[in-house]
């Protein structure tokens, strides 16, 4: 028997595969999905030059937090170090578009990827060992370990300066090669981004994503039972940092630049805030919280300056108390009513 694959005789795998959601989604989701969709694909046609690259970029950082989610909201397990599985993506994703003239896309998202994917292999052999708050500590540690790295071997990284390069055409070699538009640019990421969601929906809600929510809500027992729960930790500490890793690929992508500032254990410290705001468990929350967490710091810098932060920390301090469950979770009590 692989050491992935559920026990099937066992009851307690009965009442996982009977859990909300397994029998499928409803035709009202595929169409609020579809709507959501359109309604983004049509933002670039309508929205002035800084909103547009404004949303394009939520639309990143809400795939960050989605790869976040499957550790915190499905496994339980908080995790600072998604900075350095993004950073390394674009990272990888710099040092392909950098090394091959000219620059291809699909090596670029292959680099980053495997980049991205060999650091996450490193860190979960490690950090999976290790339970609650030290597994947090140790990602965190593993974070900085990346970050000191990238920050001082200058001769491949470019030290604090980062790495520039020209953004690669959208290509079909042997048919076709189209340099990105920003409205093109951006339909990119929407399709990447909708494909990632899909995809980590079809994880979590697998029988593999249920074990890993049983891990989340009683470890012992789910060992007790006959699963190798370190094995589930590991290949879910690596498919989150993949999709994290993606997410860094896309982000040095639109900018054009990959900076050690991205694999600083902050940009962490965000993407936990982001699932926190927007409710863990659900993938769509984190995207919501990264969505309202990013207007507020624009807005506020707008109004405040330098001291934006004192406002958005006031209304995040205020939503962990009143709202625990996170944008999503207040709206279902709402629609429940």
């Amino acid at each position: 028997m692989s050491a992935l694959t559920p026990p099937a005789a066992s009851a307690e795998t009965r009442v996982l595969d009977t859990r909300p959601g397994a029998e499928g989604p409803s035709a009202a989701y595929w169409t609020a999905f579809a709507v959501v969709v359109a309604l983004l694909a049509l933002s670039p046609l309508v929205l002035p030059g800084f909103w547009q690259r404004f949303a394009t970029e939520i639309l990143i950082w809400g795939l960050l937090a989605m790869s976040s989610d499957l550790l915190i909201g499905y496994t339980g397990m908080v995790s600072f170090g998604h900075s350095a599985f993004f950073g390394l993506g674009m990272y990888g994703a710099a040092a392909a578009l950098l090394a091959v003239r000219p620059p291809s896309l699909w090596l670029a998202l292959l680099t980053g990827l495997v980049a991205a994917a060999v650091v996450a292999m490193f860190v979960a052999f490690f950090s999976t060992r290790l339970r609650d708050i030290y597994f947090s500590i140790t990602t965190l540690v593993f974070s900085q370990i990346f970050y000191v790295i990238i920050f001082t071997w200058t001769e491949v990284t470019g030290g604090e300066n980062g790495l520039t390069f020209r953004q690669p055409p959208f290509a079909i070699p042997g048919l076709f090669s189209i340099p990105f538009t920003r409205n093109g640019l951006h339909w990119f990421v929407l399709a990447v981004v909708a494909l990632s969601y899909l995809l980590l929906r079809r994880i979590t809600q697998s029988p593999f994503g249920m074990v890993l929510q049983s891990i989340r809500e009683n470890e012992p027992r789910t060992r007790a039972i006959g699963y190798h729960v370190e094995r589930y930790k590991i290949v879910a500490v690596m498919l989150s940092g993949l999709f994290a890793g993606l997410a860094g690929v896309l982000y040095a992508i639109q900018n054009k630049f990959a900076a050690p500032d991205f694999v600083l254990f902050l940009i962490s410290g965000e993407t936990v805030i982001f699932n926190v705001m927007g409710g863990m468990g659900t993938l769509v929350g984190p995207v919501a919280g990264a969505a309202f967490f990013l207007l507020m710091k624009e807005v506020f810098s707008r109004v405040f300056y330098e001291y934006y932060l004192i406002p958005v920390g006031v209304i995040f301090t205020l939503m962990v108390i009143f709202l625990p469950q996170g944008l999503l979770g207040f709206l279902r009590r709402r629609l429940n009513q």
